[in-house]
């Protein structure tokens, strides 16, 4: 074995409560210099010398898992306002193909049924992630996001590999891009409700996301600043409530979180504080109409270490009622609200579930229905559901044995109706294997 290069050691002192601690390594966290960069290429030869005996291994493992997949695939078409939006990926292409076909008319809510071969009538396609990185040696995109009006794209790409993105328009009624861009910025991006504006994140040198900024098309380089935390135990991110009523600023560390809301159809709103940070308290708000009145559910874990939901008034979050409380064998993990019911997600047995709360007039509440499965084992989770008043809702589940499922649940009957099994190639057959849920006492009980 050849031996490893080492980089040279040049003493650094750093003083932290009056102790002294000298780091002969301190140089190389600048990743611009010529010496760091090239360190790490020789480092890279030796690692690949070293290695090289496993290439046939490793091929041979890729090809298995490639033999598996199925490349020329199409995701089942999720409906948004007047559109069904759905991906593509082909044999032989790095990225996907994001498209979008119109629906025939308001109440087409079955997913229109064709396959990866097929040539879908008015198919328009918002983003080619290929065409995207064609000519650069790395690309990921970081978002696409439509506007409320379907009208434009925002979307976000790293061609360089370092993480920070640069975020660009494009004009869906006629392709063209707008002249604004934002670069250096994180993955996300999140519209405000007059079609015209903008929030994004930027990040510090630890690549934590602190800062939040609120940018106008037609005004490059004047972004405003609306949100940044000083403390470095904090991440932020930025996004919007269901009902498209707020964009909710959310700021939160390990143990301790604290959000912000703003009027999403108001481009100058203030945001303002839901409840304030308390250390060791963690929780989240979703806005809900309930009976006719604005209300936020909050899910939170203050004295409740699985988390309570409760509900309060916009105008006063402080005035809460319990919804849901706390339990020792079921972990509340969020909340999503509708038109016409709200969704719970919670851990119960070890796996993730599906609560359906209906939203009665005249009486705020009904009945929580569990969403079920065929099998006791199947972890599920909520899929995009963009609209607000949509008769359906999309769902996804999947087991040890059962590759990913999608199905479309109907509000008014609960029928469920499988919309697609996730195909796995290679002669993969269910009945070869079991699956089962062993159950053992920790050692803290």
């Amino acid at each position: 074995m050849s031996k490893a290069p080492a980089p040279k050691r040049v003493g650094t002192q750093r003083v932290h409560h009056d102790d002294v601690f000298v780091d002969h390594y301190e140089w190389m966290r600048d990743k611009s210099d010529p010496e760091v960069i090239a360190h790490l290429e020789e480092e890279n030869a030796h690692v690949e010398a070293e290695t090289s005996y496993q290439e046939p291994l490793r091929q041979q493992i890729f090809d298995e898992i490639k033999a598996r997949t199925k490349e020329t695939d199409l995701s089942v078409p999720l409906r948004r306002d007047d559109w069904w939006y759905y991906g593509r990926s082909f044999e032989g292409k790095q990225y996907g193909v994001h498209c979008r076909c119109p629906v025939v008319g308001p109440d087409d809510w079955d997913p229109p049924k064709f396959d990866e071969h097929t040539d879908v009538p008015g198919e328009q396609v918002l983003l080619d992630e290929n065409a995207e990185a064609d000519g650069h040696e790395y690309f990921a995109l970081g978002a696409a996001t439509v506007s409320p009006d379907g009208h434009l794209l925002a979307y976000s790409v790293d061609v360089v590999g370092d993480e920070r993105y640069t975020l660009r328009f494009k004009d869906l009624r006629t392709g063209e891009l707008y002249p604004d861009h934002i670069a250096g910025i994180a993955a996300g991006v999140t519209w405000a409700a007059d079609n015209a504006t903008v929030y994004y994140t930027t990040v510090d040198e630890a690549w934590r996301p602190d800062t939040v900024w609120r940018h106008r098309l037609g005004t490059q380089g004047h972004d405003e600043q609306v949100f940044s935390e000083p403390d470095e135990r904090f991440w932020v991110a930025v996004g919007r409530t269901r009902s498209d009523a707020y964009v909710v600023i959310a700021a939160g560390s390990a143990i301790t979180s604290e959000v912000r809301i703003a009027d999403a159809f108001d481009p100058q709103a203030e945001f303002t504080t839901v409840l304030p940070r308390r250390e060791g308290v963690e929780y989240s708000v979703e806005h809900a109409i309930i009976d006719g009145q604005d209300r936020f559910l909050i899910l939170h874990n203050d004295g409740a270490p699985n988390f309570t939901l409760v509900e309060a008034p916009v105008d006063d979050p402080t005035a809460q009622r319990t919804l849901i409380p706390a339990r020792d064998d079921v972990r509340l993990e969020g909340v999503d609200a509708f038109a016409g019911h709200i969704v719970v997600h919670y851990r119960a047995d070890a796996l993730p579930r599906l609560q359906l709360w209906p939203l009665v007039p005249g009486q705020g509440y009904g009945t929580p229905q569990e969403i079920t499965f065929d099998s006791e084992l199947m972890a599920c989770g909520l899929g995009g559901n963009p609209n607000w008043d949509a008769p359906r809702l999309r769902v996804g589940a999947t087991s040890f044995l059962t590759p990913m499922r999608i199905y479309d649940i109907d509000l008014a009957t609960g029928q469920r109706v499988l919309l697609r099994e996730q195909p796995v190639l290679g002669g993969y057959r269910r009945e070869d294997y079991v699956e089962r849920r062993d159950w053992a006492v920790a050692a803290d009980g």
